[in-house]
């Protein structure tokens, strides 16, 4: 296994989001960044990527003893060709993207009657990019975004068929497709190529629960056994430390309509979630970020950063563990 670090979960901090007022962080300062605090990697977008020369990036991770990873997005094949010979250029282990479709929180219901050809679509722009994954040597990975979920992600990997292809899993994100975490662990690590490591507190609503960013360690997620998991069954995986959303995500698993579009779900299926929840929500307190308060730019950056460096030592301790055994 190998830990490096996104610049997601931190777009005030690192001038991703419009509204930070900072320039964004370069592909050598975020190397940097991750290289003073003992991390072997990165993930940085490709349109970050794109202002700045690929064999200078190249040569200055090599140097350092880094890994690259690319986060793009999107399933039109020419774009991920490009983002795939742009990885190639780079040395990148993977690139990761997402599909979108649904809103947050893993609500389908505007895409009522059209969720199966919308699937088909991704389909068809997978089998063509993976043809650029398999020339290039680089990963193409999507990522359970809180839309895709676990059934629909396997279904891409058995029809595209492909080494080239997997999964990026955001460890957060099964429960915004109301799935259980280490359920869904296990369902798809034999085809997962990359991680985001993500943690999220529950606060629970009257229509269901609602995902709110937390340091890495502090939250739900199971990350000791996700991380047995994968250590059987890929050990050589990468996985970069990646905080939450701004914004929390309402899952209304509550509310009857929630389900349009989704796979059918057995009673244990069901069980197996609301257990979790019931386990680990907070009924009462003020769950809003900096972010969603109002509050400045500068604000917002320092609650990024304090999260960071909180998530980063509980990171560091996970490490050790996992190297020891």
């Amino acid at each position: 296994m190998k830990w490096g670090l996104t610049v997601y979960g931190t777009v005030f901090d690192m001038g991703i989001h419009p509204q930070s007022g900072r320039q964004p962080i370069t592909p050598k300062e975020l190397i940097d960044m991750a290289a003073v605090r003992g991390l072997e990697g990165i993930e940085i977008p490709d349109r970050i990527l794109r202002e700045h020369d690929p064999d200078t990036v190249a040569a200055y991770a090599q140097d350092k003893g880094m890994f690259i990873n690319i986060a793009s997005g999107g399933f039109d094949a020419a774009h991920l060709k490009e983002a795939l010979e742009l990885g190639e250029r780079v040395g990148a282990v993977t690139v990761r993207t997402v599909v979108g479709g649904a809103k947050f929180g893993g609500d389908r219901r505007h895409m009522a009657g059209t969720w199966q050809p919308f699937l088909h679509d991704i389909l068809t722009g997978f089998q063509a990019a993976v043809e650029t994954a398999e020339r290039t040597g680089v990963n193409l990975a999507v990522e359970n975004h809180q839309d895709l979920a676990s059934e629909e992600l396997l279904w891409l990997c058995d029809r595209i068929g492909s080494d080239r292809f997997g999964i990026t899993l955001d460890t957060g994100n099964p429960l915004a497709t109301a799935e259980e975490p280490v359920s869904f662990f296990r369902r798809v690590a034999p085809f997962v190529k990359n991680v985001h490591l993500k943690d999220y507190w529950v606060y629970g609503s009257e229509e269901g629960y609602r995902l709110v960013r937390c340091p890495m360690g502090q939250g739900v997620v199971p990350f000791a056994e996700l991380i047995r998991i994968l250590s059987e069954a890929q050990p050589d995986v990468t996985l970069s430390l990646e905080h939450g959303a701004l914004e929390a995500r309402h899952v209304r698993v509550l509310e009857e309509d929630y389900w349009t579009e989704y796979p059918g779900r057995s009673a244990s299926q069901l069980t197996r979630l609301m257990r979790f929840i019931q386990d680990h929500v907070k009924e009462q307190g003020d769950w809003r970020t900096p972010y969603e308060k109002g509050e400045p730019p500068e604000a917002i950056a320092a609650y990024e950063r304090d999260q960071l460096e909180t998530g980063l030592a509980y990171m560091t301790s996970l490490i050790r563990r996992t190297r020891v055994s």
